[in-house]
């Protein structure tokens, strides 16, 4: 039965509409807001899925170019792959929502949200994110928590919720949240040095607008709401629980501890297999391939437990250090001759190179998607290969999470790029993680800082990263324990991973991933405390210390850029018909040249000589005729009563036979050939048409 929900959501008129699409989905609802439209669907398989310890749960946003009366680019001209922008909605959708399903759910479960509508001013993600938690709610599927999203911006210092497109113009942040009536769920930002209080204010306006667009879902769900399913748990058999306590406790208390992640993953292997064994000899080997799932499952709960006991309840990590204290760093920069910047930063085992390209305009990146945004100049890629987690498996393309950390990265340093006008090159950094064991994206911030520096990028200030971790006892976060710098372990067990990019003005990128059911205002403040004082710490004691500031030089290995202005009126003269005359000053000079509409014109290459020839014959196709200039043309053409002469490129003017010479010319021919050069005035220029007369009379001695 169709319904009609609307509520005002942040200055809006948000409507849902139920009952009306997509009814053989399990919960299905169409999100107004503004004139933007985003219908989600959600499905869950009958039965689970065997033989898995985790929830199977895909979100998918769809983009459609309809949505922004586009028609795809390419041959085929239909959509491909999601976009990159469309993976990072994904999981920003994603990961609110998975900690809040049952722990012990193992259905198939997939959110798909297809974006069928955009307003400039209303950005799809928020609806989008709002649409999962309804359709969620209102579904069989066994979810019950009311949850909400939100964007919020600065404006001249004030905090804007739902910025339209203007107001995001001028931001100095993008902050997604998402909460529910009690807790932070989701903290994702992009900021320009905003500082940890200013922050959290933004945090706190969002939590309060998201408590009433949760009471508004609760009463969509009272009204709408299928009765859940009844689904089959998987909770690890309490006999299994106790023989892998009994088995494994004090032995895997011990395997934990210590500094090396490849001993400590040696030892907890050993602990596992003992357990096997010991396990085959009481009950057999066809009893521990019927459990064998959940007995995995009970080691891995057997060494949650030991981790957590040690942080909690002993004040002590795996690895020997404070709870507040880094790991060992190191940097390093100018490690290739060749490469245009580059730099090695380490963190304990996780270590991570960046290598940064500089290239011409024509380099930037196209977008083809829902947003203003058309190209990028300034690309962060991150790669995350197999042997970084010693891993023996092929390499393959870049998944979501290197998509999701690469953008992280991205975004971080985005606020410290300097402006085209500045520096006007496209901008390339990509992040090879050597070696993993904990916060690589934060690694690949430091390091690409580094190689930005080292290429002689001049950034506004240099960027630094690291997370902070959480570990709460049975998910109370009135009773908790922080750490700073996580390493693997302490990801994988623990409830909270937030990182945190900054200079030391501000934070500049925040993305947080949760376990439990949200975070309170205290922990977000101290986890802001924390990571600004290691912030600080990793710049001063050893960013710093590799490279102090941008080199003054580009390496000789970079494309040199000159930018040159020109009348806009005349870029048609530069490119040419057909682009004849643009292709002919590259074929002769071996230079890149990319022209922008407002006239400015970038001229790159590596020979210097070239370069200047190239930006001459730019200049003199561009400039106009000046009366009583004085130039040295070249004849070419021989008229009856005299010559045509080329002064700048492409504009002739007419030298009368009386002018050639102070002498009685009675032949032009008997003075001039075509190709000869002679310097010639202008004295004549017509109103109308522009056409000029010369003398080069006037310019002789009598």
């Amino acid at each position: 039965m169709y319904k009609k929900f609307e509520m005002e959501y942040a200055g809006r008129p948000l409507i849902i509409e139920t009952g009306k699409m997509a009814g053989l989905a399990n919960g299905s609802c169409l999100v107004r807001y503004g004139d933007t439209a985003v219908l989600v669907n959600v499905t869950m398989s009958k039965e689970p899925r065997e033989g898995i310890d985790f929830l199977p749960l895909s979100v998918d946003y769809e983009e459609r170019l309809y949505a922004v009366g586009k028609i795809p680019g390419g041959y085929i001209k239909r959509e491909g792959r999601p976009s990159n922008k469309a993976i990072l909605v994904s999981r920003v959708i994603d990961r609110p929502m998975r900690p809040l399903f049952p722990k012990d759910y193992r259905n198939d479960t997939s959110i798909n949200a297809l974006v069928l509508a955009v307003d400039p001013d209303v950005l799809p993600e928020v609806p989008a994110s709002i649409g999962a938690s309804i359709a969620l709610n209102i579904s069989d599927i066994p979810f019950d928590a009311l949850v909400g999203s939100i964007k919020v911006g600065i404006v001249n210092d004030e905090i804007v919720l739902n910025p339209n497109l203007e107001q995001r113009e001028k931001s100095t942040l993008d902050l997604t949240v998402s909460a529910t009536l009690d807790k932070i769920c989701m903290i994702e930002a992009g900021a320009k040095e905003v500082p940890d209080k200013k922050m959290l204010e933004a945090i706190k306006v969002a939590h309060t607008e998201i408590k009433k667009l949760c009471e508004f879902i609760d009463d969509i769900k009272k009204e709408v709401g299928k009765k859940k399913i009844e689904y089959k748990s998987f909770v690890v058999p309490e006999e299994l629980v106790d023989f892998v306590e009994r088995h494994a406790s004090d032995k895997m208390a011990a395997a934990i501890i210590a500094k090396d992640k490849t001993v400590r993953d040696e030892a907890v292997n050993k602990v596992d297999e003992f357990v096997k064994e010991e396990y085959i000899k009481e009950y057999g080997e066809d009893k521990y391939l019927e459990n064998k799932v959940m007995i995995g499952e009970a080691l891995y709960k057997a060494e949650k437990k030991a981790v957590r006991n040690l942080v909690i309840n002993e004040g002590k990590r795996v690895d020997g250090r404070g709870l507040d204290e880094i790991r060992p760093l190191s940097a390093e920069v100018s490690l290739f001759e060749r490469v245009h910047g580059s730099a090695l930063f380490s963190r304990g085992q996780t270590q991570v190179l960046s290598m940064v390209t500089l290239g011409s305009s024509s380099d930037e990146q196209e977008l083809d998607g829902l947003d203003e945004e058309v190209a990028k100049r300034y690309i962060h890629h991150y790669n995350f290969p197999p042997y970084s987690v010693g891993e023996a498996r092929p390499a393959r393309g870049p998944g979501r999470r290197e998509i999701g950390h690469g953008a992280l990265a991205e975004r971080a340093l985005e606020p410290v790029i300097p402006s085209k006008e500045e520096f006007p090159y496209t901008i390339r950094v990509v992040s090879e993680v050597l070696s993993s064991n904990g916060s690589t994206s934060q690694g690949s911030v430091c390091g690409s800082t580094l190689a930005l520096m080292d290429a002689g990028v001049p950034i506004k200030e240099p960027v630094a990263g690291i997370s902070t971790g959480l570990f709460t006892k049975n998910g109370d976060t009135s009773d908790y324990t922080m750490v700073t710098d996580i390493q693997g372990i302490e990801d994988f067990f623990g409830d909270m991973d937030f990182k945190v990019a900054g200079t030391k003005n501000g934070i500049t990128a925040i993305q947080v991933d949760i376990k439990i059911d949200g975070l309170t205002y205290e922990i977000i403040e101290e986890a802001f405390a924390r990571t600004n004082k290691a912030r600080k710490y990793i710049l001063d004691e050893v960013m710093l210390k590799a490279i102090d500031k941008p080199r003054k030089t580009l390496s000789k290995y970079a494309p040199k850029i000159e930018t040159i202005k020109i009348n806009p009126s005349k870029i048609g003269d530069v490119i040419g018909t057909g682009g004849k005359t643009i292709n002919k000053i590259i074929d002769e000079t071996g230079v890149k040249i990319d022209i922008e509409e407002d006239g400015t014109v970038f001229i790159s290459g590596v020979d210097a000589e070239k370069m200047d020839r190239a930006v001459e014959i730019i200049e003199s196709l561009t400039k106009d005729v000046e009366l009583n200039q004085v130039y040295m043309g070249k004849v070419t053409k021989i008229l009856q009563f005299g010559a045509l002469v080329e002064v700048l490129p492409g504009k002739e003017g007419f030298l009368h036979i009386s002018q050639i010479s102070t002498k009685r010319v009675k032949k032009v021919e008997d003075e001039l050939k075509v190709g000869d050069e002679i310097l010639v005035k202008v004295t004549e220029i017509g109103k109308e048409d522009g056409k000029f007369n010369l003398s080069a009379k006037e310019l002789m001695k009598v």
